[in-house]
């Protein structure tokens, strides 16, 4: 998978950089090499002599190495690898990088690379949720930076959550996907994600309370399997996933107009949250009080069913998966949901105010196929993500 490929391995410093040196075994295994670039931090928990030993390699620690800074070697090994990966990226790596800031030999070759950089995430569960890693981790997406995990499980720390490391094996999955080598290359997908906003008036509109996030982690799985990703977008508070092609609407209309012009593709992933109906009247200008306490009369119109059209069209891609956020009777509605739309796959889900869903960090779904009701356990909305677009992967084999 990785067969002649060189992959430059930023070593961070926490507890899971023990793990890589299976992750370099596991690379060579695969065909690939690697170049490993210890951090000051890294050292603490693994030895260059071990890293060395198992890369066959030497071991990159010092910036102002004065060997290979004649030559600017820092410039070099920031170009010469097909691949930089950061792992474990800790969260003050993911600060660093998300500031362009180049104080040693790690930052200053990440900042220096014009190849594509994935990073593993790993860290305590706090640090993970904290605001500010949070905030690092939207410039980062947005600057075009692959992510693998973090898992949720159990920390050394003694607590549970996300911000586990990816195990090594899904890390060469990963690479393998970073560079064109995933199960999904060659496939185009089109994803939908977020809400719409129906305009009831220049200042005013009709939406729901879709964050976009399940569709854009979904977005973000099927493009580290190696899938061309098409990302039709509504206004979400999620910012899109780097490295796909981004499509931004407003409308339901738009949206389905936006979706016919991304075809064909392979499959067709409808998360997004439209809205059934729009305001079939909208004001060109804002509408007022005027004192007689009756309230604008509102002429609706129904939305184009997106979902039905995609996998009833001409152009049907060969897989077609829809979403259906319900809040009574989940199996049953979603199930007479795919039979009326005409797609492969339901993911149902249950959005009742006291679940958290809508707009939260976690989803339970329901896989609803042609062979029955597939019960998943609630998970963060990144590990749902990789789940469906592994299933996605297997199904267009």
């Amino acid at each position: 998978m990785l067969s002649g490929k060189r992959i430059l391995l930023v070593i961070g410093g926490g507890i899971a950089a023990y793990k890589m040196l299976e992750l370099i075994r596991l690379i060579q295994k695969a065909g690939g090499t690697v170049v490993p670039v210890l951090t000051r931090a890294g050292a603490e928990f693994v030895t260059p002599l071990s890293v060395g030993a198992l890369a066959k390699s030497k071991v990159h620690e010092a910036l102002f190495d004065l060997t290979s800074e004649a030559e600017m070697g820092h410039i070099e090994l920031s170009r010469a690898a097909d691949l930089l990966v950061v792992a474990p990226a800790t969260a003050d790596l993911l600060a660093k990088m998300a500031g362009g800031r180049a104080d040693d030999l790690a930052s200053t070759l990440l900042l220096a690379t014009d190849k594509r950089v994935l990073v593993a995430p790993a860290m305590n569960v706090r640090m993970w949720q904290h605001p500010a890693t949070q905030r690092n981790l939207a410039v980062l997406r947005g600057d075009g930076v692959l992510f693998v995990g973090p898992d949720e499980g159990e920390m050394a720390c003694g607590e549970y959550g996300p911000g586990r490391m990816a195990e090594p094996a899904a890390i060469v999955q990963a690479i393998g996907a970073a560079l064109g080598g995933g199960p999904l290359a060659g496939k185009h997908v089109v994803v939908t994600s977020g809400p719409t906003h129906e305009p009831i008036d220049p200042v005013r509109y009709i939406a729901n309370r879709s964050s976009g996030a399940q569709g854009t982690a979904l977005a973000a799985a099927l493009r580290d399997l190696g899938a061309r990703v098409t990302f039709v977008t509504g206004p979400a508070t999620v910012p899109p996933p780097g490295g796909v092609e981004v499509v931004r609407v407003e409308t339901a209309q738009e949206m389905a107009a936006a979706v016919e012009a991304a075809l064909p593709a392979d499959a067709a992933v409808m998360a997004a949250a439209v809205a059934d109906w729009r305001v079939a009247n909208a004001s060109g200008q804002k509408l007022k009080k005027d004192g007689s306490g009756k309230a604008p009369a509102l002429e609706f119109a129904e939305n184009p069913d997106i979902l039905a059209t995609v996998s009833k069209g001409a152009r049907r891609p060969r897989l077609v998966v829809g979403f259906a956020a319900e809040t009574t009777d989940i199996v049953a509605h979603a199930t007479a949901k795919r039979a009326r739309k005409g797609c492969d796959w339901i993911v149902a889900n249950d959005v009742s105010p006291g679940t958290g869903i809508m707009g939260g960090a976690e989803n339970a779904v329901v896989l609803i196929s042609e062979v029955g009701a597939e019960a998943w356990p609630r998970m963060g909305k990144d590990e749902v993500a990789r789940k469906l677009a592994a299933r996605i992967a297997e199904a267009l084999r």
